[in-house]
């Protein structure tokens, strides 16, 4: 399956790297950050079997202004963070990912910039486990380094596709609504059918997988700003197999107002080695 975005799905696809994974303490090859707490009772928030819809239709329609690639984002979970903007008018976008913090074994920081046709990365390793990363020494942490598309097209983590520039899905995810009810002004609630959401950047399909049956019906809560746009969505996963239970939360601001990305200064520019294709691969 190719990918079209880079997403939430840049920091599931590093945890989940051999490479790193082998680093943690934990001894189980989970990444060893923490997942958010779910919200107490994780039974649907909405009521049962009822598609409320127009509800339904407004949460459909709040999606559309994504669309128009002009706005900056927040994705949080399983104890990592990112952050960005989308910008399709200049065909640019960044974002900035924080996997674990201080006191993790292992931390890392991403910053990525798409400048079509050119990509670029930073990367910094933190924690006790950093020197044991594979090739850590050959990666020119610190340095923006310069992708070569022929070698991340499709790739899960450092691929981007102007052509489907929501980072994490949200209208992939709100087309598998089976419950839904309005419960404020703006708010709402209900549950998803994840299961065929893979492609939706803020889900790893490993994590759909482990689901099983209960990717049916996974509770999310929803706002959307005055203009009905969505500026809020919590999914919130259960536990499942080794997957501990945590909330996504997805948001979306300043729709119109991003601006364009800028490239990195040519004097803190190298090319990626291997050693760096390897890791996300």
């Amino acid at each position: 399956m190719t990918i079209r975005r880079f997403s939430a799905a840049v920091f599931a696809a590093t945890l989940l790297t051999p490479g790193l994974t082998a680093c943690t303490s934990t001894g189980t090859g989970e990444a060893g950050v923490s997942a958010s707490p779910t919200t107490s009772g994780s039974a649907s928030p909405g009521a049962t079997g009822v598609v409320d819809g127009d509800a339904k239709q407004a949460l459909l329609d709040s999606t559309n202004a994504i669309r128009t690639g002009n706005f900056r984002f927040t994705m949080a979970g399983a104890g990592s963070t990112a952050e960005g903007q989308v910008h399709e008018p200049s065909q640019s976008a960044e974002m900035h990912v924080m996997i674990g913090d201080a006191s993790s074994d292992l931390m890392m920081k991403l910053d990525l910039i798409h400048a079509k046709p050119d990509s670029w990365v930073k990367l910094e390793l933190g924690g006790t486990s950093a020197s044991s990363v594979p090739g850590a020494q050959q990666l020119n942490l610190g340095k923006y380094q310069h992708l070569d598309q022929t070698r991340i097209k499709g790739n899960r983590a450092l691929g981007f596709d102007f052509e489907a520039i929501d980072p994490a899905g949200s209208e992939v995810l709100t087309r598998g609504i089976t419950e839904v009810r309005q419960t404020g002004e703006g708010s709402y609630a209900g549950t998803l059918d994840v299961s065929k959401a893979a492609e939706a950047g803020a889900l790893d399909p490993s994590v759909i997988t482990a689901l099983g049956q209960q990717a049916k019906s996974v509770p999310f809560t929803a706002k959307l700003d005055p203009q009905g746009r969505l500026s809020e969505l919590v999914v919130r996963i259960p536990a499942a197999g080794q997957n501990a239970a945590q909330d996504i939360k997805i948001t979306y601001a300043d729709y119109g107002n991003a601006t364009a990305a800028q490239k990195p200064p040519a004097g803190q520019v190298v090319e990626a080695p291997p050693e760096f294709y390897k890791l996300f691969n």
